[in-house]
C-alpha cells in the first residue's frame, strides 16, 4: 500500500463532511494499493439546464479524489499539506440525469514537493465519461512551499 496515512472509508467520508464534495454528494466507496474510489449522483446538484453531468461537477470529483489521494501521502498533516494547482479534463462521454458516476484516482507521480495524479471517471455500465489530470504542491504549514 502506498498510503503514509492508512485511509479508511468511514474516515474519508467524515473528513469530508460539510464540503464542497459532500454539498454534491461524493462519498468515498473504495480504497486500494495504489488508488481511491468514490462516486457521485448525477441529480439536481450535479446536472447542467440540459439535465445532463456538469463538467465542473466532474472537475470537482477528479480535485477531490486527487487532493484526498495527495494528503494521504503525506508522512505529517499537522507540517504539511497539498493544494491543487493545475487541472485538466477531457469530457467523453454525456451522462444523463438520475445515475451515479465513478471516479478512481491513481498516482503518476508523487514527489517530495508536486505530486500528479490521474482520474478516471466512468459511468454506471463502466464505459468513460472524463480524464483528468491533477498536478498538486505539496506545503509546508506555516511556510512559503
Amino acid at each position: 500500500m502506498i498510503w503514509k496515512t492508512p485511509p479508511s472509508i468511514e474516515g474519508l467520508n467524515m473528513m469530508s463532511q460539510e464540503t464542497a464534495g459532500s454539498a454534491l454528494g461524493i462519498h468515498f466507496t473504495e480504497i486500494g494499493d495504489d488508488y481511491l474510489i468514490a462516486e457521485m449522483p448525477v441529480d439536481a446538484r450535479t446536472v447542467q439546464p440540459l439535465r445532463m453531468l456538469h463538467g465542473g461537477a466532474s472537475c470537482l470529483l477528479a480535485e477531490t479524489l486527487g487532493s484526498v489521494a495527495g494528503m494521504l501521502m503525506l508522512e505529517d498533516i499537522t507540517k504539511e499539506y497539498v493544494v491543487g494547482v493545475d487541472i485538466n479534463a477531457s469530457h467523453l462521454r454525456g451522462v444523463r440525469e438520475g445515475g451515479k458516476v465513478f471516479g478512481k484516482v491513481t498516482p503518476i507521480r508523487v514527489g517530495r514537493t508536486v505530486q500528479v495524479w490521474h482520474i478516471e471517471i466512468t459511468d454506471q455500465r463502466e464505459r468513460m465519461v472524463c480524464v483528468s489530470r491533477l498536478t498538486c504542491q505539496v506545503i509546508r504549514a506555516g511556510g512559503r512551499g
